[in-house]
């Protein structure tokens, strides 16, 4: 797999990589991307296997939100048939590993994860690379991940985890630090787990009656906000995690975007006065994503095919980030003025900065600048 295929003729300052789910942790942690949900109730291996949706590297299975409780018997079995057609497929040499996104489940609480689990064997596997643990919360988030220790040492198989952080216990100041400081201490318990830490805004926006409106971002909303920056401080520190952005809701269909049809603007400063640029819904999406960046998640969760380019576009490494964070790796000073004469690299502050883009330029690819952006996500 590798992000951008569908660009063949794009030519790029440093091409991104290929990866599988077999992938060096480290490296794959950085590879998501945009993770799309799909409901576990929909059967997706011909998607998958035909590549219907450009773009897409990495998809969740959903036995939660998005899959009512009478439901879940009947999606678990539809997951089990399409993780051994995938594995029959690889077998037939119909598809390859490297032609396979990277696939998680998302589990619907503990005592469903666990029970699934019992029902997996090695052809299943093969086929996916772990799961997403939703509402995860310090009182029973332990649950998921010694389940899924014990499950990966008896199967001798590396399957990841996910928390989502979106409990009602992070929302409210009173209880937020003490509960993340709980959820990190389980987190870095079983960190050879732990392949990404994700975010679940929409209930942390229900404990205070918000919605964010398609013009504005998640970061408008202050109580949510608020949320957002304990998580960042108590998991983004040294890079010891890779924290995925909050799922931008708004999705506008419309015809093919044509590279022409789009004006050739300076990206970051139309978003963020606010000039447009394709449409009121990917315009919002845009603005969240750069806005996510300067934060430091990497990658966002998606709920439709449409939003894959765009977050993923906006992954990839300006040539001139990459030079400075070339610079400031490989650097012996404490100071020194970067390679386009611009701004002032300081090796020590820049360094978290530096690693943190040379991984994202190693997976998304180095562009000349931000206009090819642009030419990233329109459609050619």
């Amino acid at each position: 797999m590798r992000h951008h295929q569908y660009k063949q003729g794009y030519k790029f300052v440093k091409e991104p990589f290929d990866f599988t789910k077999d992938t060096e942790k480290d490296v794959l942690a950085y590879c998501l991307g945009a993770v799309l949900y799909m409901p576990a109730t929909k059967d997706f291996f011909d998607d998958i296997v035909s590549k219907k949706y450009p773009g897409l590297t990495t998809m969740t299975m959903c036995f939660e939100d998005a899959c009512p409780e009478e439901d879940v018997p009947m999606a678990e079995e539809n997951v089990l048939r399409i993780l051994e057609s995938i594995a029959e497929a690889k077998r037939d040499g119909q598809v390859s590993e490297e032609d396979l996104p990277l696939l998680f489940l998302r589990a619907r609480g503990p005592e469903q994860f666990v029970s699934f689990l019992s029902r997996l064997d090695a052809k299943h596997v093969s086929s996916f690379s772990g799961f997403v643990f939703p509402k995860f919360r310090a009182v029973d988030g332990g649950e998921y991940f010694g389940a899924l220790k014990r499950f990966n040492e008896k199967q001798g198989c590396m399957l990841y985890g996910m928390p989502i952080l979106e409990g009602v216990e992070i929302a409210l100041h009173e209880t937020r630090d003490s509960e993340l400081e709980s959820i990190k201490s389980i987190v870095d318990s079983y960190k050879d787990y732990v392949l990404n830490v994700r975010v679940g805004v929409t209930d942390i926006s229900s404990v205070f009656g918000m919605r964010r409106s398609i013009d504005y971002t998640i970061y408008d909303i202050l109580t949510v906000r608020a949320c957002l920056s304990a998580i960042l401080n108590v998991f983004g520190r040294n890079n010891d995690y890779v924290l995925s952005g909050p799922v931008w809701e708004y999705f506008h269909v419309s015809r093919k975007q044509k590279f022409k049809d789009i004006k050739d603007v300076s990206l970051q400063h139309s978003l963020l006065t606010r000039n447009p640029i394709v449409n009121s819904a990917v315009d919002g999406l845009l603005r969240e994503v750069v806005l996510d960046k300067a934060n430091g998640f990497i990658g966002k969760t998606v709920i439709h095919p449409s939003h894959l380019r765009y977050v993923n576009a906006l992954q990839a490494v300006t040539k001139e980030e990459y030079e400075d964070a070339v610079q400031i790796v490989e650097a012996s000073g404490a100071v020194m003025k970067s390679a386009s004469g611009n701004k002032m690299n300081e090796i020590r502050p820049h360094t978290n900065w530096a690693q943190k883009t040379i991984m994202r330029a190693k997976v998304y690819g180095v562009v000349e600048d931000e206009t090819d952006y642009l030419r990233l996500f329109a459609e050619d």
